[in-house]
C-alpha cells in the first residue's frame, strides 16, 4: 500500500474540472467545476483526483484546508 500526500491549489467554480499545471515549489493546481459553496468543490475535487490517480474515492482523505483554496491531501493506493 503506497500513501502520497499533495498539496493542491484549488480553482473552484470554472467551466470544466481539470490539472492546470505544476506549480514550482510541486503543488498542482486544479480547476474545479463546482462552486465553493457547501464542500461542493471539495467534494468534486475528491472525485477528480480519484479518478485522475485510479483509486476509489474512499482512498482521498482532505487532511487541511476544507475552507481553502491550498488543500493537502493523502492518496492511498493499492
Amino acid at each position: 500500500m503506497a500513501v502520497r500526500t499533495i498539496t493542491v491549489r484549488v480553482h473552484p467554480h470554472t467551466k470544466r474540472s481539470k490539472l492546470r499545471e505544476k506549480m514550482a515549489d510541486g503543488s498542482l493546481k486544479i480547476d474545479i467545476a463546482a462552486p465553493a459553496d457547501d464542500g461542493k468543490a471539495n467534494e468534486k475535487l475528491v472525485r477528480f483526483l480519484a479518478q485522475e490517480f485510479s483509486v476509489p474515492v474512499s482512498h482521498i482523505e482532505i487532511l487541511s484546508g476544507q475552507k481553502s483554496r491550498k488543500k493537502i491531501l493523502r492518496i492511498t493506493s493499492t
